[in-house]
């Protein structure tokens, strides 16, 4: 009973492995065309399952409290979308005086202009302790 009771613990992992196998034993399920569509699945569905599922564990009192905090998500959002890109082309100014490629440095300008990925973003957030509620609520 007691590897029936591990298994139950850590089915995540279990599955990661059986799927990390499954795929190098039949590598063409997974490609691109292949019976599964990672080309639609992957893109769409399961991110959309994956945001979809992690909401449902929000409270919804937490978040309606959180949506109401206009200065922290006018702060967020001016930090994010309009200091940092500011930021960002004033180094690249200083940069660009420098014998680095150009080409490197308009990919930081495209970078430095890009919000960060919502799902590293929320679980950042997360791992630090963070408000997790008023940070997703930027995201609403």
């Amino acid at each position: 009973m007691r590897l029936l009771e591990r298994m139950r613990k850590e089915w995540f992992m279990i599955g990661i492995v059986l799927a990390i196998a499954g795929a190098k034993l039949e590598p063409s399920i997974g490609v691109n065309g292949g019976p599964l569509m990672p080309e639609i699945t992957v893109s769409y569905i399961a991110v959309a399952t994956i945001f979809f599922n992690s909401g449902l564990s929000l409270n919804t009192e937490e978040l309606t409290s959180a949506l109401v905090h206009i200065k922290l998500h006018l702060f967020i959002q001016i930090f994010t979308l309009a200091f940092f890109p500011a930021a960002i082309w004033l180094f690249l100014q200083l940069l660009s005086i420098t014998p680095i490629n150009e080409w490197l440095l308009k990919g930081l300008q495209t970078v430095g202009c890009m919000p960060p990925p919502v799902s590293s973003a929320v679980i950042l957030t997360k791992a630090v302790g963070g408000n997790e509620v008023s940070h997703r609520a930027n995201f609403v």
